[in-house]
């Protein structure tokens, strides 16, 4: 069964299928022409006729045993070559299993090997198994065949080595023999040889010792080359034995190889048991992997419900930021009026500067004056105690001389004594007197003024502080705010990366049934976090906005707050200033500034 399988194969014109037709010849040439179409020509197949008896027989084995030998450079002579008399007379299957285990070493050596074992390979597996057997059967024969003769050359070539090196000594003997002839001529010829102490017998005396050292070296190499002939005689016979134990071993090899194709069988069922079993544990993980794929999709639906409800609270404070962005626009109004207000504020403080400056320079001519005229006042004074005491010296000296009744005289004199001068300057005093009276009053009032402008400033540097302190809590609540968005924005995107890791690994086999879920949850996870970029970048702008306005509102507030102080002082300084004349409101002004020049002085610089 086996050689008509395999002589199949080759897709032969002749017909195979029973021993008796590959008796004939024509089939195994037919198979090696289609093994090697170059050497296996036409011609050789000519001369393969079955009629001719044992003539194909022994062409078709020198045609196999000359391809071995000339193309694959192969010595079988090891192989026990068939019987081709039993194959010819009584179709002997071993003797032709023999032959066509030669054709099969052909097949698989030459050139279209690889072709020839796919075509193998395709066989059932009894019959792999037994062309396997075949093959390694005449490789490992081919291998101890090369391995023996290697062995044998290296045998040859060193008894060449030795026949080479007798052959060198023998020459090198007969040239010594020869000129120790010449020698003992000579020695006979001389009379002085048996001299030890002339030339000519110390030359004989180191000749025959060269002579015996030489002989002596001849000897070994005898015995060394009958050595080397025992020795390659015992390499022969061990080479017999060897051939013989090579048969033997052949046959228990035959046994092996079926014993290690069966094992081989065995081992390949376990191998695939074994991946069987480790493919069911990794089915186990991933059905448990799954399990925990579940349970990680429903923590996803419970964190994107209470995304959901951030988002959803997000929203409603952008709703609020929408609608304070009402107000502050009406803010910005505001501030936009503020400023224009401030601006002609600005003109106007100006224009109060530039005439306060005048005022100012008046104020200081007008103090000289008075400083003037102050000191006229005390040297007035002095003149009048002057006066008195004078009136007074006269009155006692009146008294003396003239009675006390007489007033009329006494009027009349000081009326002499009073020049028009010094009641000028008395007069101008009475003046100065009752202006400095009223200047008092004055001062008061404008203390009361000042008190109560100092009230408003403190009670406006209260709202201002309130307010600043009321931003603060604003921006501490919205740093908080910041913190929990990263926080929670942190999560999401941990639990959205532990999430595509986890569909990433799982089987697509095996979760077929769970794509569709998973794709809806990575599309939901995808717009939640498009919705939560869109509400952070609004939330950004929001806050931007805010920051800008709250500048804008507190700049306005202190701006307005400069505003009113400055007119509620024009207010304070106009109602304390009418009803009098210049001079006194610029004596009020001026008492004002020395008795608080630590308040003057920085509303003046605002």
């Amino acid at each position: 069964y086996f050689n008509t399988k395999s002589i199949q194969t080759f897709g032969l014109e002749a017909p195979c299928k029973t021993v008796d037709d590959l008796t004939s010849g024509v089939v195994m040439a037919q198979a090696l022409q289609k093994i090697d179409i170059v050497y296996f020509t036409d011609n050789w197949i000519s001369r393969i006729k079955p009629e001719v008896g044992d003539n194909w027989r022994l062409k078709v084995l020198k045609g196999i045993l000359d391809y071995n030998q000339e193309v694959l450079q192969q010595q079988i002579n090891d192989f026990t070559l068939p019987d081709i008399n039993l194959i010819g007379e009584h179709s002997d299957a071993a003797e032709l299993g023999r032959m066509l285990q030669l054709i099969l070493g052909c097949a698989v050596n030459c050139e279209q090997k690889q072709e020839n074992i796919q075509t193998i390979m395709m066989l059932e597996e009894s019959v792999q198994h037994v062309v396997m057997t075949a093959i390694q059967e005449l490789k490992k024969t081919v291998e101890d065949l090369n391995d023996a003769l290697v062995t044998k050359e290296e045998i040859a070539q060193r008894c060449h080595e030795l026949d080479m090196q007798v052959a060198a000594l023998q020459e090198e003997r007969g040239s010594l023999l020869a000129e120790n002839q010449i020698l003992m001529e000579r020695l006979n010829q001389s009379d002085s040889i048996e001299d030890l102490n002339s030339p000519v017998g110390r030359r004989h005396l180191q000749l025959q010792t060269q002579l015996e050292h030489l002989q002596e070296e001849t000897f070994r190499m005898e015995a060394a080359k009958d050595d080397y002939r025992i020795h390659c005689r015992e390499l022969e016979k061990e080479l017999t034995e060897l051939r013989g134990q090579n048969e033997e071993l052949t046959s228990l090899a035959d046994e092996a190889q079926t014993l290690k194709d069966e094992m081989d069988v065995l081992r390949h069922s376990s191998d695939k048991v074994s991946k069987l079993e480790v493919m069911v544990e990794s089915y186990k993980k991933k059905l448990e992997d799954l399990g925990d794929l579940r349970r990680q999709v429903k923590l996803l639906e419970e964190k994107n419900t209470l995304y959901m409800q951030n988002t959803v609270s997000l929203e409603e404070e952008v709703r609020k930021a929408n609608t304070t962005r009402g107000q502050l626009e009406s803010y910005k109004r505001q501030v936009v009026e503020l400023q224009n207000k401030l601006s002609e504020e600005s003109k106007k403080t100006d224009k109060m500067e530039f005439e306060y400056k005048r005022l100012k320079e008046k104020v200081d001519s007008l103090q000289k004056e008075k400083d003037r005229m102050r000191s006229e006042r005390d040297s007035l004074k002095e003149t009048i105690e002057e006066l008195r005491c004078v009136k007074a010296q006269k009155e006692q000296l009146s008294t003396g001389m003239v009675p006390l009744g007489s007033n009329e005289g006494s009027d009349s004199l000081a009326e002499e004594i009073i020049t028009p001068e010094i009641r000028e300057k008395l007069i101008r005093l009475q003046h100065e007197n009752n202006m400095l009276k009223l200047a008092q009053e004055g001062s008061d009032n404008e203390k009361i003024a000042l008190l109560q402008s100092l009230l408003e400033d403190a009670n406006s540097r209260k709202n201002e502080l309130e307010t600043e302190n009321r931003l603060e809590e604003l921006e501490e609540a919205l740093k908080k705010k910041d913190e929990d968005m990263k926080q929670m924005e942190d999560r999401y995107k941990k639990y959205l990366e532990k999430a595509k890791s986890v569909i990433r690994t799982l089987d697509p086999k095996q979760n077929q049934g769970s794509a569709p879920e998973v794709q809806a949850l990575k599309n939901q996870l995808q717009e939640k976090e498009r919705m939560l970029h869109s509400l952070e970048k609004d939330y950004d702008k929001t806050k931007a906005q805010r920051d800008q306005e709250e500048k804008l509102i507190v700049s306005a507030w202190y701006n307005m707050g400069m505003a009113l102080q400055k007119k509620a002082a024009e207010d304070r300084l106009a109602s304390t200033g009418s009803g009098q004349s210049f001079l006194a409101r610029q004596r009020q002004a001026t008492s004002t500034r020395r008795s608080y020049p630590g308040h003057v002085q920085p509303t003046t610089a605002r």
